[in-house]
């Protein structure tokens, strides 16, 4: 289901959107604010889900979301303005911002025993279909109209009424249903002291703020390093094409073993070892025009967002209490998010004013950085008790 929805989404957006962006006759100073309209949701969105999926159940919260991913391709098809693409993209950013943090939380629900590599073993399947999106979408745009973009959206909204078949059939009401249950007995009053005591949670908002941190770092490489590679170090578009390849393929064959290597060793020390591991392979790629050597700095940060983000989703459910998975992984969601949306921002202003080399170091440095403060920080961190 999860692998469905996201690349229903994904093929939605990448490679189809800039350049539908661009068919509407958009400037292209405001094709990035379009663009973004969709994340903007997910911070908003994130833990408002993760709570109401603490109420009423995650299988009722994942249908919505799964009704969203079915109906919202096909709204492009309406679409002539610039202002109604902005309305679809909130619509449809509402899917993935309600159905990241609450599918975390059904899987979180289901394991207790080997909960990081569950959740890792999920979240390659949705990187499977991130993966694959790119190439589907762009063999199916044989133009520049409106009406060339027609058949992506359909095939989108095909692949997404098959994760809203998949959804009706999640056994969730039988996995989950001890929390949900227990949850849907307590007073309201319970109810919010769970969501402040996530919220005044020291290693809930660490780990949290890690998780922006290191998508901060990849927000500055998915938009920075494809303009170096081409226009400073001269490679073709098909060669940085393969190298992201290799970072997705990286973090999502790696991802599992790195969740089991949490339940094993602890979270805090893999958290760590994926900052590090990352923030030196970022700092290092401007510095080299070897297309191997890249090859492997691209495949090292990669393995580091694996790494982080297989042990950083495991960390905080395993803080949080069984009752409250979906407040707590919301709260993971939107910090995380805006971490994803700034590093972009932020990573601009850093080339502009000291060029790349600098750039990238200073953020690789900031990971190594980051990690370390947070080993300091979860030391003693206590478990929110149920």
């Amino acid at each position: 289901m999860g692998g469905l929805a996201i690349f229903s989404s994904t093929m939605a957006k990448n490679p189809v959107l800039p350049l539908f962006i661009r068919a509407l006759d958009v400037p292209i100073d405001t094709v990035g604010f379009i663009a973004a309209a969709s994340t903007v949701v997910g911070i908003i969105v994130s833990l408002p889900a993760g709570v109401l999926s603490d109420i009423i159940g995650r299988r009722r919260v994942i249908l919505l979301a799964a009704v969203v991913f079915a109906s919202a391709p096909f709204l492009y098809l309406l679409v002539s303005l610039p202002w109604h693409l902005v309305l679809v993209r909130v619509y449809h950013g509402l899917a993935t911002a309600i159905l990241g943090p609450v599918a975390m939380a059904a899987v979180a629900d289901t394991f207790d025993e080997r909960r990081g590599e569950r959740m890792a073993w999920y979240s390659s399947a949705t990187m499977v279909g991130r993966f694959l999106a790119p190439f589907a979408g762009g063999a199916l745009i044989f133009g520049e109209t409106l009406s060339d973009f027609h058949r992506v959206y359909l095939a989108t909204g095909v692949i997404g009424a098959l994760a809203l078949v998949a959804a009706l059939r999640l056994p969730l009401t039988r996995t989950a249903s001890g929390s949900v249950g227990k949850t849907l007995r307590r007073e309201q009053g319970e109810i919010w002291q769970d969501i402040k005591a996530i919220l005044t949670h020291r290693g809930i908002l660490a780990t949290s703020a890690i998780e922006a941190v290191q998508y901060f770092a990849f927000g500055c490489l998915e938009v920075f390093l494809p303009i170096y590679l081409h226009e400073e170090a001269g490679f073709s578009p098909l060669q940085i094409g393969v190298l992201f390849t290799i970072q997705i393929v990286a973090a999502t064959l790696t991802k599992p073993l790195m969740g089991r290597l949490s339940d094993r060793y602890g979270r805090v020390r893999m958290i760590f070892g994926g900052l590090a591991t990352g923030g030196i392979a970022l700092a290092l790629m401007t510095y080299s025009d070897d297309y191997l050597t890249l090859a492997v700095l691209v495949g090292l940060f990669g393995l580091g967002l694996a790494i982080v983000t297989a042990s950083s989703a495991a960390l905080v459910a395993d803080l949080s209490r069984a009752s409250s998975h979906g407040s707590a992984l919301g709260v993971l969601s939107s910090v995380m998010d805006i971490g994803h949306s700034t590093g972009p921002m932020v990573g601009g202003l850093l080339i502009g004013a000291y060029q790349y080399h600098v750039a990238f170091v200073a953020v690789g440095a900031g990971l190594v950085i980051a990690g370390l403060a947070f080993a300091v920080t979860m030391r003693g961190v206590p478990r929110l008790t149920d």
